[in-house]
């Protein structure tokens, strides 16, 4: 069901906000930051950890550009409004079916050492796969690529495709930064291989 745009664009990003300033939050390791401050970067998190990954990119990087990039789903839209009321820039479509408008796009952030966030296994799964788009842009322009493994104490799960969480206030959260240098994939067998191994070992995360 669509989220009326009073909700999306002025409900949902306050709410959003506080209730992110309320999780207690420690970040692994801290130096990472510092290391990317002058790269583009491809951002990611699993779709299930949103509520707090889309934050906690613009807090990691508050001086830099972040591009979000969103589905053209219904939910999609809502995302998007929501998204761009807390000054995410966006890129509408998917990295493995936007077609060449949505890569090129992406490259031009890139080159532009913006902050790339996207959910891998999204829009629709499978939950906690990565997607070979995300591989493919990472490799190709040969940027980090990070992973934010996001681990709350105590949070609200739904019985979604996507096992979404909600977390609750105050609640201790540990987030584990994971630093992917992606590899020259070759062929599309090696693609699947990488993309499969990365998956099983940040799947659970």
């Amino acid at each position: 069901m669509a989220l009326s745009p009073l909700i999306s664009r002025h409900i949902l990003p306050f709410t959003l906000k506080l209730l992110y300033a309320s999780l207690r939050i420690s970040v692994t390791p801290p130096s990472l930051k510092k290391k990317l401050s002058r790269k583009g970067v491809i951002f990611t998190f699993w779709h299930g950890k949103m509520i707090t990954g889309w934050l906690l990119a613009r807090d990691l990087f508050p001086d830099k550009n972040i591009v979000a990039v969103v589905s053209q789903s219904e939910d999609g839209q809502a995302l998007s409004d929501t998204l761009e009321k807390l000054e995410f820039s966006l890129i509408r479509g998917s990295s493995s079916k936007g077609g060449d408008e949505v890569k090129l796009e992406m490259q031009g952030a890139l080159h532009q050492k913006s902050i790339i966030v996207l959910t891998p296994d999204g829009p629709r799964g499978p939950v906690n796969q990565f997607k070979y788009g995300t591989l493919r842009m990472a490799a190709r322009n040969h940027c980090p690529l990070i992973f934010a493994e996001i681990c709350y104490a105590n949070a609200w799960k739904l019985k979604s495709w996507d096992k979404f969480e909600i977390p609750k206030p105050f609640t201790r959260t540990i987030i584990k930064l994971h630093s992917i240098e992606v590899p020259e994939l070759e062929t599309e067998e090696k693609l699947r291989i990488y993309t499969t191994n990365l998956s099983d070992r940040l799947g659970h995360a």
